[in-house]
Protein backbone atom coordinates (compact mmCIF):
# COMPACT_ATOMS: atom_id res chain seq x y z
CA UNK A 1 0.00 0.00 0.00
CA UNK A 2 1.18 3.87 -0.47
CA UNK A 3 2.85 3.15 -3.61
CA UNK A 4 2.63 5.89 -6.48
CA UNK A 5 3.89 5.37 -9.87
CA UNK A 6 4.82 7.82 -12.84
CA UNK A 7 6.38 8.27 -16.36
CA UNK A 8 9.55 10.78 -15.52
CA UNK A 9 10.47 13.57 -17.68
CA UNK A 10 13.85 13.22 -19.09
CA UNK A 11 16.58 15.07 -16.60
CA UNK A 12 14.37 16.00 -14.32
CA UNK A 13 15.39 15.99 -10.46
CA UNK A 14 12.34 16.35 -7.85
CA UNK A 15 8.84 14.40 -8.34
CA UNK A 16 6.01 15.77 -6.27
CA UNK A 17 8.51 16.70 -3.71
CA UNK A 18 10.77 13.52 -3.39
CA UNK A 19 14.54 13.70 -4.18
CA UNK A 20 15.52 11.42 -6.54
CA UNK A 21 19.06 10.19 -7.71
CA UNK A 22 20.75 13.52 -8.45
CA UNK A 23 23.78 11.19 -10.49
CA UNK A 24 21.41 10.12 -13.12
CA UNK A 25 22.15 11.76 -16.74
CA UNK A 26 19.44 13.64 -17.93
CA UNK A 27 19.62 12.31 -21.41
CA UNK A 28 20.44 8.67 -23.56
CA UNK A 29 24.20 7.86 -22.78
CA UNK A 30 25.52 4.93 -26.00
CA UNK A 31 22.06 4.30 -27.13
CA UNK A 32 21.14 3.92 -23.35
CA UNK A 33 16.63 4.09 -22.93
CA UNK A 34 15.97 7.60 -20.84
CA UNK A 35 12.80 7.35 -20.18
CA UNK A 36 11.85 6.37 -16.99
CA UNK A 37 8.23 4.95 -14.94
CA UNK A 38 9.76 5.63 -11.34
CA UNK A 39 7.52 4.56 -8.38
CA UNK A 40 7.65 6.32 -4.53
CA UNK A 41 6.67 4.19 -1.99
CA UNK A 42 5.18 4.72 1.45
CA UNK A 43 8.88 4.44 3.44
CA UNK A 44 11.77 5.70 3.65
CA UNK A 45 15.71 4.72 2.55
CA UNK A 46 18.36 3.57 5.12
CA UNK A 47 19.54 7.46 4.84
CA UNK A 48 16.08 8.79 5.73
CA UNK A 49 15.29 9.96 2.48
CA UNK A 50 11.72 9.41 0.60
CA UNK A 51 12.57 5.91 -1.29
CA UNK A 52 11.92 6.60 -5.19
CA UNK A 53 12.86 3.96 -7.40
CA UNK A 54 12.80 2.98 -11.32
CA UNK A 55 10.64 0.62 -12.39
CA UNK A 56 11.01 0.57 -15.93
CA UNK A 57 12.10 1.93 -18.92
CA UNK A 58 9.64 1.96 -21.49
CA UNK A 59 10.75 2.28 -24.99
CA UNK A 60 8.90 2.64 -28.21
CA UNK A 61 9.76 -0.11 -30.80
CA UNK A 62 9.11 0.84 -34.35
CA UNK A 63 7.80 -0.90 -37.11
CA UNK A 64 9.80 -1.92 -40.93
CA UNK A 65 7.85 1.76 -41.82
CA UNK A 66 9.72 3.54 -38.83
CA UNK A 67 7.78 6.38 -37.02
CA UNK A 68 5.54 7.11 -39.85
CA UNK A 69 4.51 3.75 -39.85
CA UNK A 70 3.76 4.05 -36.33
CA UNK A 71 2.83 7.29 -36.33
CA UNK A 72 -0.26 6.17 -38.84
CA UNK A 73 -1.11 2.74 -36.86
CA UNK A 74 -1.10 4.90 -33.79
CA UNK A 75 -3.91 7.17 -34.92
CA UNK A 76 -6.41 4.24 -34.92
CA UNK A 77 -5.63 3.14 -31.38
CA UNK A 78 -2.58 0.48 -31.82
CA UNK A 79 0.41 0.72 -29.54
CA UNK A 80 3.46 -1.08 -29.15
CA UNK A 81 5.85 -0.61 -26.07
CA UNK A 82 8.32 -2.65 -24.18
CA UNK A 83 9.00 -1.96 -20.47
CA UNK A 84 12.82 -2.91 -20.07
CA UNK A 85 14.44 -3.86 -16.44
CA UNK A 86 17.38 -1.22 -17.06
CA UNK A 87 18.16 1.51 -19.64
CA UNK A 88 20.77 -0.76 -22.01
CA UNK A 89 17.91 -3.58 -22.67
CA UNK A 90 19.56 -6.89 -20.99
CA UNK A 91 16.30 -7.81 -19.43
CA UNK A 92 12.76 -7.63 -20.86
CA UNK A 93 10.02 -6.80 -17.94
CA UNK A 94 6.87 -7.09 -20.17
CA UNK A 95 5.36 -5.76 -23.64
CA UNK A 96 2.59 -4.39 -24.55
CA UNK A 97 1.20 -5.71 -27.42
CA UNK A 98 -1.81 -4.52 -29.38
CA UNK A 99 -4.84 -6.98 -29.80
CA UNK A 100 -7.48 -4.94 -31.41
CA UNK A 101 -7.46 -1.67 -32.26
CA UNK A 102 -9.13 0.77 -34.73
CA UNK A 103 -10.39 4.56 -35.33
CA UNK A 104 -12.83 5.56 -33.08
CA UNK A 105 -13.35 2.50 -31.81
CA UNK A 106 -12.40 0.18 -28.53
CA UNK A 107 -9.02 -0.92 -28.42
CA UNK A 108 -7.60 -3.92 -26.23
CA UNK A 109 -4.43 -4.30 -24.80
CA UNK A 110 -2.26 -7.41 -23.62
CA UNK A 111 -0.06 -7.51 -21.17
CA UNK A 112 2.82 -9.95 -21.26
CA UNK A 113 5.89 -10.97 -19.06
CA UNK A 114 9.53 -11.33 -20.64
CA UNK A 115 8.35 -14.89 -21.35
CA UNK A 116 5.17 -14.46 -22.67
CA UNK A 117 3.50 -15.01 -19.99
CA UNK A 118 -0.48 -13.17 -19.49
CA UNK A 119 0.01 -10.71 -16.91
CA UNK A 120 -3.18 -8.99 -17.85
CA UNK A 121 -5.20 -6.76 -20.03
CA UNK A 122 -5.92 -3.17 -20.65
CA UNK A 123 -8.99 -1.93 -23.00
CA UNK A 124 -9.70 1.73 -23.78
CA UNK A 125 -13.20 2.66 -24.53
CA UNK A 126 -13.11 6.37 -26.32
CA UNK A 127 -15.25 8.78 -25.57
CA UNK A 128 -18.81 9.99 -27.35
CA UNK A 129 -19.08 6.37 -28.87
CA UNK A 130 -21.75 3.38 -27.72
CA UNK A 131 -23.57 5.57 -25.24
CA UNK A 132 -20.50 6.51 -23.52
CA UNK A 133 -20.09 10.31 -22.31
CA UNK A 134 -16.69 9.77 -20.87
CA UNK A 135 -13.62 7.28 -21.78
CA UNK A 136 -13.46 4.00 -20.32
CA UNK A 137 -10.53 2.13 -19.38
CA UNK A 138 -11.19 -1.66 -17.72
CA UNK A 139 -7.92 -3.40 -16.51
CA UNK A 140 -7.68 -6.62 -15.46
CA UNK A 141 -4.50 -8.67 -13.97
CA UNK A 142 -4.68 -12.41 -14.48
CA UNK A 143 -6.00 -14.32 -11.82
CA UNK A 144 -8.47 -11.14 -10.61
CA UNK A 145 -11.61 -9.00 -11.21
CA UNK A 146 -11.44 -6.09 -13.75
CA UNK A 147 -10.95 -2.90 -12.86
CA UNK A 148 -13.40 0.01 -14.17
CA UNK A 149 -12.22 3.66 -14.40
CA UNK A 150 -13.92 6.24 -16.21
CA UNK A 151 -11.77 9.46 -17.41
CA UNK A 152 -12.66 13.10 -15.52
CA UNK A 153 -15.00 13.76 -12.97
CA UNK A 154 -18.48 14.72 -14.59
CA UNK A 155 -18.13 18.32 -12.71
CA UNK A 156 -14.97 18.88 -14.26
CA UNK A 157 -16.00 18.25 -17.86
CA UNK A 158 -18.94 20.64 -17.33
CA UNK A 159 -16.04 22.93 -16.41
CA UNK A 160 -13.84 22.49 -19.49
CA UNK A 161 -16.63 22.80 -22.23
CA UNK A 162 -17.72 26.08 -20.18
CA UNK A 163 -14.07 27.71 -20.80
CA UNK A 164 -13.95 26.06 -24.04
CA UNK A 165 -12.67 29.30 -25.77
CA UNK A 166 -10.46 29.84 -23.00
CA UNK A 167 -8.90 26.51 -23.57
CA UNK A 168 -8.42 27.28 -27.08
CA UNK A 169 -6.53 30.36 -26.06
CA UNK A 170 -3.83 28.41 -24.00
CA UNK A 171 -3.48 26.05 -26.97
CA UNK A 172 -2.60 28.47 -29.27
CA UNK A 173 -0.36 30.05 -26.80
CA UNK A 174 1.26 26.72 -26.16
CA UNK A 175 2.10 26.06 -29.47
CA UNK A 176 3.97 29.52 -29.91
CA UNK A 177 5.77 28.77 -26.80
CA UNK A 178 4.21 31.21 -24.14
CA UNK A 179 1.93 29.18 -22.35
CA UNK A 180 1.05 26.04 -20.71
CA UNK A 181 -0.77 23.04 -23.05
CA UNK A 182 -4.26 23.13 -22.10
CA UNK A 183 -5.74 19.22 -21.43
CA UNK A 184 -9.03 17.83 -20.66
CA UNK A 185 -10.03 16.09 -17.43
CA UNK A 186 -7.36 13.62 -16.80
CA UNK A 187 -8.68 12.28 -13.45
CA UNK A 188 -9.37 8.20 -13.56
CA UNK A 189 -10.63 6.15 -10.09
CA UNK A 190 -10.43 2.55 -11.23
CA UNK A 191 -12.85 0.16 -8.70
CA UNK A 192 -14.02 -2.81 -8.33
CA UNK A 193 -17.12 -3.80 -6.32
CA UNK A 194 -17.34 -0.04 -5.33
CA UNK A 195 -13.70 -0.04 -3.74
CA UNK A 196 -10.98 2.35 -4.94
CA UNK A 197 -8.27 0.14 -6.30
CA UNK A 198 -6.42 2.61 -8.65
CA UNK A 199 -6.39 6.31 -9.02
CA UNK A 200 -5.02 8.27 -11.63
CA UNK A 201 -4.47 11.85 -10.88
CA UNK A 202 -3.02 15.17 -10.20
CA UNK A 203 0.37 15.12 -8.16
CA UNK A 204 1.29 18.45 -7.83
CA UNK A 205 4.02 18.49 -10.74
CA UNK A 206 2.95 15.61 -12.73
CA UNK A 207 -0.03 12.96 -13.37
CA UNK A 208 0.56 9.90 -11.43
CA UNK A 209 -1.10 6.32 -10.50
CA UNK A 210 -1.46 5.65 -7.08
CA UNK A 211 -1.86 1.73 -5.97
CA UNK A 212 -4.55 1.52 -3.59
CA UNK A 213 -4.28 -2.20 -3.27
CA UNK A 214 -1.47 -4.24 -2.60
CA UNK A 215 -1.88 -7.15 -4.99
CA UNK A 216 -1.00 -5.54 -8.03
CA UNK A 217 1.59 -6.24 -10.54
CA UNK A 218 3.94 -3.39 -11.06
CA UNK A 219 4.33 -4.48 -14.43
CA UNK A 220 0.99 -4.53 -15.57
CA UNK A 221 0.87 -1.14 -13.71
CA UNK A 222 3.72 -0.01 -15.71
CA UNK A 223 2.20 -0.90 -18.61
CA UNK A 224 -0.90 1.40 -17.68
CA UNK A 225 1.07 4.42 -16.71
CA UNK A 226 2.68 3.84 -20.01
CA UNK A 227 -0.68 3.59 -22.15
CA UNK A 228 -2.58 6.46 -19.98
CA UNK A 229 0.80 8.67 -21.09
CA UNK A 230 0.41 7.77 -24.68
CA UNK A 231 -2.77 8.64 -24.96
CA UNK A 232 -3.00 11.89 -24.09
CA UNK A 233 -5.59 14.42 -25.57
CA UNK A 234 -4.82 16.21 -28.61
CA UNK A 235 -3.54 19.10 -26.95
CA UNK A 236 -1.30 17.87 -25.08
CA UNK A 237 2.06 15.76 -25.69
CA UNK A 238 2.23 11.88 -25.94
CA UNK A 239 5.61 10.59 -24.77
CA UNK A 240 5.39 7.87 -27.79
CA UNK A 241 4.59 9.82 -30.70
CA UNK A 242 7.84 12.10 -30.21
CA UNK A 243 10.56 12.33 -33.09
CA UNK A 244 12.87 10.59 -30.62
Amino acid sequence: MGRKMWLADPGERIQSGHTVDKDKGSGPEDGASYREIRMWEARQAPDGTDLVRTVAYPERPLPPGGLDEYRKARKQGSRSIVLWADPHRERKLATVVTRTASKGCPATYDVVDGSGAPLGSIVREPAARGGRIRTRWTVQQTGRPAAVGHKGHPFWWVVWWLIWPVQLALAFLSILGGGAAARTPRRTKWRIDGETVLDWHDGGYEFQLSLLADWWDERLVAALVALEESHESRLGDAWDNASH
